[in-house]
């Protein structure tokens, strides 16, 4: 068993997906834990579907704003998790990187509300693994 982390940087692109889903995951499913989101090229608003599958399980992120990820969060940040392939993060004070390659349904031809459901459900496995004191 290993301990969980206390604080979590979720990054991805643009802060208005992925990202935006885990750090709303983990602050609802582990509010001890510090949480914060951030993207490489963040967009201006929140992805909808990202708001709306989140929605259907009971998390609201309301208010939450796409923003960008600076050496202050990553060094406020005991892992920074970085979702998917394309945001590329470089620690220079030693933060460990951990990758999730979160599948993408969209390229199995399945879109829409399915679509982001598969990718939160993935995304909330993952979170529960990272932050569970179960976690192998």
């Amino acid at each position: 068993m290993t301990t969980p982390p206390e604080s979590v940087l979720f990054v991805c692109v643009h802060n208005s997906g992925k990202s935006q889903i885990a750090a709303a995951i983990a602050r609802h499913e582990f509010p001890n834990v510090r949480v914060t989101s951030a993207g490489t090229a963040p967009s201006e608003t929140v992805h909808p579907g990202s708001a709306d599958t989140l929605a259907e399980v009971g998390i609201d992120i309301t208010g939450e704003q796409p923003k960008a990820i600076t050496d202050e969060l990553i060094a406020d940040a005991d892992v920074v998790v970085v979702l998917g392939t394309e945001a590329e993060v470089a620690t220079a004070d030693g933060t460990p990187v951990v990758r999730w390659e979160v599948g993408e349904p969209s390229s199995r031809g399945i879109e829409g509300a399915e679509r982001m459901r598969l990718v939160r459900d993935d995304i909330r496995r993952r979170v529960r693994q990272l932050l569970s004191a179960e976690a192998p």
